[in-house]
Protein backbone atom coordinates (compact mmCIF):
# COMPACT_ATOMS: atom_id res chain seq x y z
CA UNK A 1 0.00 0.00 0.00
CA UNK A 2 1.43 3.52 -0.59
CA UNK A 3 1.03 5.70 2.63
CA UNK A 4 1.00 9.78 2.11
CA UNK A 5 2.52 11.44 5.07
CA UNK A 6 0.22 14.55 4.80
CA UNK A 7 3.01 16.64 6.88
CA UNK A 8 5.22 16.21 4.45
CA UNK A 9 2.82 16.43 1.10
CA UNK A 10 3.54 19.60 -0.39
CA UNK A 11 0.38 19.56 -2.55
CA UNK A 12 2.37 20.00 -5.93
CA UNK A 13 0.22 17.52 -7.98
CA UNK A 14 3.28 15.91 -9.61
CA UNK A 15 2.26 12.69 -8.21
CA UNK A 16 -1.57 13.19 -9.85
CA UNK A 17 -0.01 14.02 -13.14
CA UNK A 18 2.04 11.26 -13.22
CA UNK A 19 -0.80 8.79 -12.41
CA UNK A 20 -2.49 6.77 -15.41
CA UNK A 21 -4.94 5.09 -12.89
CA UNK A 22 -6.35 7.97 -11.65
CA UNK A 23 -5.59 7.20 -8.16
CA UNK A 24 -4.36 9.96 -6.39
CA UNK A 25 -6.79 12.69 -5.63
CA UNK A 26 -5.90 16.54 -4.04
CA UNK A 27 -7.35 16.59 -0.81
CA UNK A 28 -7.88 19.93 0.96
CA UNK A 29 -3.60 20.12 1.70
CA UNK A 30 -2.71 16.57 0.68
CA UNK A 31 -2.96 13.72 -1.89
CA UNK A 32 -5.07 10.92 -1.41
CA UNK A 33 -4.40 7.61 -2.81
CA UNK A 34 -7.64 5.73 -3.89
CA UNK A 35 -8.50 1.91 -5.08
CA UNK A 36 -7.88 2.42 -8.56
CA UNK A 37 -3.95 2.33 -7.16
CA UNK A 38 -1.97 -0.37 -8.75
CA UNK A 39 1.18 -0.28 -6.60
CA UNK A 40 3.53 0.99 -9.95
CA UNK A 41 5.18 3.17 -7.95
CA UNK A 42 5.35 5.93 -10.31
CA UNK A 43 3.78 8.40 -7.66
CA UNK A 44 6.75 7.46 -4.83
CA UNK A 45 9.29 8.07 -7.68
CA UNK A 46 8.18 11.47 -9.06
CA UNK A 47 7.09 12.92 -5.39
CA UNK A 48 9.93 15.92 -4.74
CA UNK A 49 9.73 15.89 -1.27
CA UNK A 50 9.06 12.35 -0.48
CA UNK A 51 6.14 12.07 0.69
CA UNK A 52 4.91 9.17 -0.73
CA UNK A 53 6.43 5.77 0.91
CA UNK A 54 5.25 2.24 0.48
CA UNK A 55 4.13 0.56 3.40
CA UNK A 56 3.42 -2.64 4.45
CA UNK A 57 -0.54 -3.36 5.62
CA UNK A 58 -0.17 -5.63 8.46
Amino acid sequence: MISVNRFKCAYCGACIGVCRFDANELIETWVEINDNCTMCMACVKVCPVGALEVVDEN
